[in-house]
């Protein structure tokens, strides 16, 4: 049973990864030169940026330092999900998507040496996201689930029933 929660939880990685990486790309091709095509009018946003920052552009410019950040946090992932028991319910999304996404944007980091961005929220002022930032957004709720419902029926990894 551990096996197959550590498959899933690297299919859910693999999935998060072919979609950020695919729909970079797309947006590379399709508005590289409009820039800005409205996702969904009046919320969201395709808009292209390059960050060569962390997080709301944090740490501009470090891609070097940021790319081995990305890879040491992806090798914890693995070395964690390898070594664990049977992850639970919510620790096998957190542990896919954060690998995922930690994967996605050190991809981006290596190869192009910035992370392609182009998520923006039209009505409020914030930065400009990517598909694997929301992967490691959703991950991080998925471990505060996790962390808040420990003791719940049902959350329990199976030998632990």
């Amino acid at each position: 049973m551990a096996g197959r929660r550590r498959l899933a939880a690297y299919g859910i990685a693999l999935g998060v990864v072919l979609a950020d990486q695919l729909s970079k790309a797309w947006v590379v091709e399709h508005l590289a030169v409009r820039g800005s095509a409205p996702l969904l009018p009046g919320v969201l946003r395709l808009q292209l940026a390059y960050n060569t920052g962390a997080a709301f552009s944090l740490l501009r410019d470090s891609t070097l330092a940021l790319a081995l950040v990305s890879l040491a946090v992806s090798l914890a992932l693995v070395v964690w999900i390898q070594g664990s028991g049977p992850l639970r319910r919510w620790q096998l999304p957190a542990a896919g998507l954060l690998l995922g996404g930690a994967l996605g944007n050190g991809i981006d980091r290596w190869r192009l040496g910035t992370v392609v961005d182009f998520l923006e929220f039209v009505p409020v002022r914030f930065p400009i996201f990517n598909g694997a930032d929301v992967a490691i957004n959703l991950a991080v709720l998925c471990l505060l689930i996790d962390l808040l419902r420990r003791d719940g029926p049902g959350d329990q990894a199976p030998h632990d029933r």
